[in-house]
């Protein structure tokens, strides 16, 4: 594949200012796919003066409007949707399927937002119910300007769907900035602005690193606001830059979420949930439930469960259909899992699962799904995201110390709870810090249920009315009440 050399900006491919280059590799093979640009501060420059002069004309329009382009997003990604899938597996290194699963959740995401763009036109204008006589007041809901937008590596196309399509519905014109680790499927959102005749400026997609890009956009003083999904290290750093202009920030951050299983729960269920709410995109998943709280009184037939499922994970190319774990991503990311397991080894952790029970393939940037038991509270492997395929489990005696255990995290971001009666797991849940709780089901995260967290997991949400909302601005009229 030739190098990737040029920014989207104002509807045109233009060289970027960079001279640089960064390698895009294919996890699995360990082969170069492409080269992508750097970036360079005068790229985001000219993607921000183009954005500004695009959003008179992009704000102007009709909710409806602008939901119809929301609409084309939907239909193109649709169109493509095997060959993106297949792009995004070779890219990120996830298994095919769930490469199909993100982007339906993509498509249903750019639909979401193109119903919630036709119903701001309703609320607009909205009159406030006042109790002073012959006084009125409208309520209207402004963009909140041009908007940057940071993505990570581990749901391409998703967590980009999660912003654009609000930002777009809201009236803002927008400056992407995709992973420079996988930075090839979010290339079709440029492809598609042009296929579907989007107005020049409204999107822009600049690729490059956190110096060339990153940086210069979270900084930039005609950047109205920065939402960015990440580490909490350079969230933070996000933080300050928009703080120095008092500009809006969106976070979604790290994650230690927990799954608590309770002594009437099945085993052989919870299993399954537990499964999926670590291993899935080989535990690169900021929700993931990497803590494991199990009552003792089913912890070894809850173990066993998991040690009999950790044994028929198939690893190996991701786009091989029995393949049910395929690499990490990078190579960056599997070297930060490996200081975690030799973290273990020195803390003296019990594996039920780890390398030594099984044979990784000769190539890509694989890690043995593991799980450890009776791991002490305060290992770092029981208190830090470690963003791999690796489970941390201990027993727990009772509900009380399953809620204070599970709420004994800086982040807050999701939790699981498994339990045989229902109404126990909804009091238990409900008791938890944490913005999204599956209560005896598998992680769903659906377009009109908010996402993200308490604590160190971020700031604001995205997705549902509260993603919109993230986008605008609400300004009210107030004077005297019309007559007749």
């Amino acid at each position: 594949m030739s190098p990737h050399e040029h920014q989207f900006i104002d509807n045109e491919w233009v060289a970027s200012a960079s001279h640089q280059r960064l390698p895009v590799i294919n996890p699995y093979t360990e082969a170069l796919i492409t080269e992508v640009t750097t970036g360079h501060p005068d790229d985001v420059d000219n993607a921000v003066g183009a954005a500004q002069r695009a959003l008179p004309a992009w704000q102007g329009l009709s909710g409806a409007e602008r939901g119809k382009y929301l609409e084309g997003f939907a239909e193109a990604l649709s169109r493509r949707r095997d060959e993106l899938a297949r792009l995004s597996s070779i890219n990120n290194g996830k298994v095919l399927a769930e490469a199909h699963i993100d982007l339906d959740d993509a498509i249903a995401c750019y639909r979401y937002y193109a119903n919630q763009a036709r119903a701001l036109d309703r609320r607009q204008g909205e009159r406030v119910k006042l109790d002073m006589e012959g006084v009125e007041a409208r309520c209207y809901h402004d963009p909140v300007g041009v908007v940057g937008l940071i993505t990570p590596w581990n749901f391409p196309l998703v967590t980009s769907a999660w912003k654009l399509a609000p930002a777009l519905a809201a009236g803002c014109t927008v400056v992407l900035k995709p992973s420079e680790v996988t930075p090839l499927p979010e290339r079709a959102l440029a492809e598609i602005a042009l296929e579907i005749d989007l107005p020049a400026g409204v999107l822009n997609v600049l690729f490059g690193d956190g110096q060339g890009i990153g940086a210069p956009l979270a900084a930039h003083f005609d950047i109205d606001k920065i939402s960015f999904t990440g580490s909490n290290r350079v969230g933070e750093a996000v933080m300050h830059a928009a703080a120095d202009r008092t500009a809006g920030v969106s976070l979604e951050l790290g994650g230690k979420s927990p799954i608590i299983v309770m002594e009437d729960a099945d085993p052989e269920r919870a299993a399954d949930w537990v499964m999926a709410g670590i291993y899935l995109n080989a535990g690169q998943i900021c929700s993931a439930t990497s803590r494991l709280l199990v009552h003792k009184d089913v912890a070894e037939p809850l173990y066993a469960a998991l040690a009999h499922r950790i044994d028929a994970l198939v690893l190996g190319d991701p786009l091989v259909e029995d393949t049910d774990m395929g690499p990490l991503t990078s190579a960056r990311q599997r070297d930060s899992v490996r200081g975690y397991l030799a973290l273990a080894e020195q803390e003296g952790l019990v594996a039920v699962r780890d390398a030594r029970h099984r044979t990784l393939p000769r190539h890509g940037y694989f890690l043995a799904p593991t799980l450890y038991r009776d791991v002490p509270t305060t290992s770092r492997l029981w208190q830090e995201e470690i963003f791999g395929p690796v489970l941390c489990a201990r027993g727990i005696d009772d509900e009380a110390e399953a809620i204070r255990l599970a709420n004994d995290s800086e982040f807050g971001l999701a939790a699981t709870v498994v339990s045989g009666d229902p109404q126990r797991a909804r009091r238990i849940a409900r008791r938890l810090r944490a913005g999204s709780i599956w209560v005896n089901s598998e992680q769903l995260v659906l377009p009109q249920t908010g996402w993200g967290g308490f604590k160190r997991s971020g700031i604001g949400r995205e997705l549902g009315p509260w993603g919109l909302a993230a986008f605008l601005a609400v300004k009210h009229l107030v004077g005297t009440a019309d007559e007749g």
